[in-house]
């Protein structure tokens, strides 16, 4: 007996290699209804409007971003109709006063379609992709800026994910939106953003897609396996001096903040899902001297990481259309990959019906520091989901981007990794329901029984 008792502690304190969660058979079926074509008539659509620039003309049905806003509204009125009225299509508007980039008041209005949950309402899943363009000059309201890549790509994602979801049921509550004023100061986003934060309402994950348009460089090579996905919470949580700070620095968790965690959860997910997509995992909140829809979610504290094309080719973002050497200029639908933007627009799908799906991020995680010892304990706050299964612990060596190992913890409260030391790696919390779909990470910050 005493061998026998050896011999499974010696099998406990073996890692084991981290274990995906389910597919989910209701993924696929989403993901095999995106359409390539679908998703090239809107981004041809959208180009078609002349400009789209946040201050551009409002009263006309052929041109400008009223006319823009007025047609995104009307696809995804028709898609909540074919879905049986399901998704709520509101036009969020506000008033923005003048500021660097806005000479006088304008109107600016978000495209809002949301997506009830059945069990979890209040937990909430955005994507968003921007509706405004812009030419060379950033307050020229009336040149041609067709915005084909930057964002009518990303809009098209958002829309196309709208009308495929909106079929299906979910946990959680799926909001998609196409929201103006990004190219003039993000406007749009941060109102949404900060209107969320005054409800109170519970941002779980925030998705935005900018410039997924095309897999070619500039020099002409091809990287179509490839996407890029910036994600990382840190320089929030720095400039916002939040108390959860000083625990993360305790215990090295600089690549764990809730944003971090999103990110390896929607790679996991989209590279599980989808064949031949890689999704380049980017420890940053953005590219260098630019900003995107994700970073107004992350200064008010909620995890939003944002999705972009492997290599960008500046001769197509923000020029006039003009042919300069015998090359043409401009963010034309011509120098779109509609069947990348398609293979994108899956990668996204895949992780957030897989967020949705599943249940919540086991809270008030910790990591036990009581003693000197080489075990690890770990303890979190029970998950409210009626159909929860149990919990998995996640872990990995310090310094590796993604989990390598894991092992089934039931339904408990509190587990203890024997012979796994604290000290030599980073650990995990994932809430998996009855189904096998699972939440993202939760990170344990460390504990002491209050009388130490």
């Amino acid at each position: 007996m005493r061998a026998s008792a050896a011999l499974l502690a010696l099998f406990a304190a073996l890692p084991c290699a981290a274990q995906p969660p389910a597919r989910n058979p209701q993924v696929d079926a989403i993901l095999s209804a995106i359409r390539a074509p679908s998703i090239e008539a809107r981004i041809r659509k959208l180009a078609s409007f002349h400009t789209r620039h946040t201050l551009s003309r409002t009263d006309s049905d052929r041109e400008g971003i009223g006319a823009a806003r007025r047609w995104i509204k009307s696809e995804l009125d028709a898609c909540s109709r074919a879905a049986g009225g399901r998704l709520k299509v509101e036009l969020d508007s506000f008033i923005q006063p003048p500021a660097r980039r806005v000479p006088k008041p304008v109107e600016i209005v978000n495209v809002v379609a949301t997506l009830p949950g059945t069990q979890a309402p209040g937990r909430i899943y955005v994507v968003s992709g921007h509706y405004d363009s812009i030419s060379s000059n950033v307050m020229d309201a009336e040149s041609a800026a067709p915005g084909a890549n930057d964002d009518a790509s990303g809009v098209a994602a958002a829309m196309e994910m709208a009308c495929v979801m909106a079929l299906h049921r979910f946990d959680a509550t799926l909001v998609f939106m196409a929201v103006a004023g990004e190219e003039q100061g993000l406007l749009g986003s941060a109102h949404w953003a900060e209107e969320a934060r005054k409800k109170g309402l519970n941002v779980a994950g925030m998705i935005t897609n900018d410039i997924i348009g095309s897999p070619k460089g500039p020099d002409g090579q091809r990287y179509d396996g490839t996407v890029r996905l910036f994600a990382n919470g840190l320089p929030a949580l720095l400039e916002s001096r939040s108390p959860v700070l000083g625990d993360i620095a305790r215990s090295g968790g600089e690549n764990d903040t809730p944003a971090h965690q999103l990110g390896r959860f929607l790679k996991d997910a989209g590279e599980r899902y989808v064949p031949g997509m890689v999704v380049q995992l980017i420890p940053r909140p953005d590219r260098f001297l630019r900003g995107g829809d994700h970073l107004p979610f992350l200064e008010r504290g909620y995890a939003a990481v944002r999705f972009t094309e492997p290599v960008e080719d500046y001769r197509h973002q923000h020029q006039n259309v003009r042919i300069v050497n015998g090359v043409q200029q401009g963010d034309l639908p011509d120098f779109v990959d509609f069947d990348y933007v398609a293979k994108v627009t899956q990668v996204n799908a895949a992780g957030l019906a897989s967020l949705a799906l599943g249940p919540a991020t086991p809270r008030d995680a910790a990591i036990e520091t009581v003693q000197l010892e080489n075990d690890t304990t770990l303890r979190w706050s029970a998950n409210d989901e009626p159909d929860l299964a149990g919990y998995r612990i996640v872990w990995r060596e310090l310094g590796w981007p993604t989990w390598q190992h894991s092992r089934e913890a039931g339904n408990v409260t509190r587990f203890t990794l024997p012979g796994i030391s604290k000290d030599n790696f980073v650990f995990g919390i994932i809430a998996v329901d009855r189904d096998g779909n699972a939440s993202p990470a939760s990170f344990p910050r460390p504990w002491r029984p209050a009388a130490q």
